[in-house]
């Protein structure tokens, strides 16, 4: 076993890891509940970067359901963003399982 060739391939992967991190920070997903009256799009890192509300679903009568509605669209959207980031993560590792990636 050659440790330097080793440590290479280590600094290799870590390099790749980073730039991989930065690319999923800049792209999004989008996850729309509510029958399409809530939006929300988040990054690869787990970011919210943006919400949208339909006019129709804002009732101060009923602010409960307006918040389900923003909570349940978040959750899906950085949902969408993990499993896009661990996707591409596998990638980079070759499946490897490596703790914290």
């Amino acid at each position: 076993m050659d440790i330097q060739k080793l440590m290479q391939q280590a600094q290799q992967m870590q390099a790749g890891m980073q730039k991989t991190q930065e690319e999923l920070a800049a792209k999004n997903v989008e996850a729309t509940v509510g029958g399409g009256k809530v939006t929300v799009v988040a990054n690869g890192a787990g970011d919210v970067v943006s919400i949208s509300i339909d006019p129709s679903v804002v009732d101060p009568t009923d602010v409960e359901f307006l918040q389900d509605l923003v909570l349940s669209g978040v959750q899906e959207a950085v949902a969408k963003g993990k499993e896009m980031a661990a996707a591409e993560m596998a990638k980079l590792t070759g499946g490897l399982g490596i703790p914290g990636m």
